[in-house]
């Protein structure tokens, strides 16, 4: 458990993610319960408190947490939600969906980043992860539908795949526009871009 969840302390992603206009307590809950130091290379975890995008392997980017937060919010999400996530990293998004759903499925494309993943997430014990090797615009047809979709990064054109694997009246979120920009929602029936601000 991170300091702050012990002391009451306001964790400071939980603060970056109120600065950028997060609202959703349950959000800034999970934001508080997870320590970010925890799922991030070794050699960046004196920054994993600081609100700005870390690589992981692959030439891959980890979400400053601000944007994830935004993303987590516009998804609206229940106890009850099964949800997919495209792009795994070392975990810390999963994490976060752990906390707030009932079910997430995972999924990355490299190998040593999802065994990566998969030893965090247990270290921390969220137990209702899955997290897969696969393409991720393919989706993951043996569990859907989903109730909600997250990209972790933004797909030129969204696969029609991965529509096709919501739920009546589920959302897709993705990055738009780099990741001051905004939030883009999606549903199977139709797209749209709310302005997630900063």
């Amino acid at each position: 458990m991170p300091e702050e969840a012990r002391t009451g302390r306001v964790a400071p992603l939980a603060r970056a993610a109120e600065a950028a206009g997060v609202r959703d307590a349950r959000v800034l809950a999970a934001l508080q319960a997870v320590s970010r130091a925890g799922f991030v290379p070794l050699e960046h975890r004196p920054r994993a408190d600081l609100d700005e995008p870390i690589p992981v392997p692959g030439e891959q980017t980890a979400n400053r947490p601000s944007l994830t937060a935004r993303m987590l919010e516009v998804l609206e999400l229940d106890a009850h939600h099964r949800v997919l996530e495209i792009g795994s990293g070392f975990g810390f998004q999963t994490a976060l969906l752990g906390l707030l759903t009932n079910e997430v499925w995972s999924i990355e494309r490299r190998i040593d980043v999802a065994r990566a993943a998969r030893a965090n997430l247990s270290a921390h014990r969220i137990r209702n992860v899955h997290v897969v090797v696969a393409d991720g615009a393919e989706g993951w047809r043996e569990a859907a539908p989903f109730d909600a979709i997250i990209v972790s990064t933004e797909f030129g054109e969204v696969p029609p795949a991965l529509l096709a694997q919501l739920a009546r009246e589920g959302r897709l979120v993705q990055p738009s526009g780099g990741a001051d920009a905004s939030v883009a929602v999606f549903t199977s029936a139709k797209a749209s871009t709310e302005d997630a601000g900063d």
